[in-house]
């Protein structure tokens, strides 16, 4: 019975896998450029040189993002490295954007992208709520 009940474990957990790594193929295809345009204007009004606290840059990243998005490279195989200088370049700042969908949304939800973006991996929808209005105002205009 425990060899089925691991087997089947380890096929769930297979299957999974195979999923995220389709869903993360999906999101390299997924055009993001609207929703990073309307964070952009909301974080920084397009500032790459902003700063509030610990956020820097036109979408306001903060050092653990940089720190996961390089988590994130080195388990995939990848010998690209993200500093915390890159922070203050649109261009870096949008490939962190991008990744981190990659890994945490494999499914391309926009509303999940702004809400994680401001409240994080355990985001709460009544805190992101304003946030979410604001940023979806934006959209609207830039994907109209």
């Amino acid at each position: 019975f425990m060899k089925k009940v691991l087997l089947a474990t380890l096929l769930f957990i297979s299957f999974n896998a195979t999923c995220m790594a389709e869903g993360n193929a999906e999101n390299s295809k997924f055009d993001w450029e609207p929703v990073m345009a309307a964070l952009i204007k909301v974080e920084s009004n397009g500032n790459p040189y902003a700063v509030n606290g610990i956020w820097v840059g036109a979408l306001q990243i903060a050092p653990v993002l940089v720190k996961e998005c390089n988590r994130i490279l080195q388990k995939r195989g990848s010998s690209k490295r993200y500093t915390l200088k890159d922070r203050y370049s649109i261009e870096k700042s949008k490939e962190m954007f991008v990744l981190i969908q990659s890994r945490y949304n494999p499914n391309n939800d926009i509303s999940f992208a702004i809400r994680f973006w401001n409240g994080g991996p355990n985001y709460s929808i009544k805190r992101t709520q304003r946030y979410y209005n604001k940023v979806m105002r934006h959209y609207k205009k830039t994907d109209a």
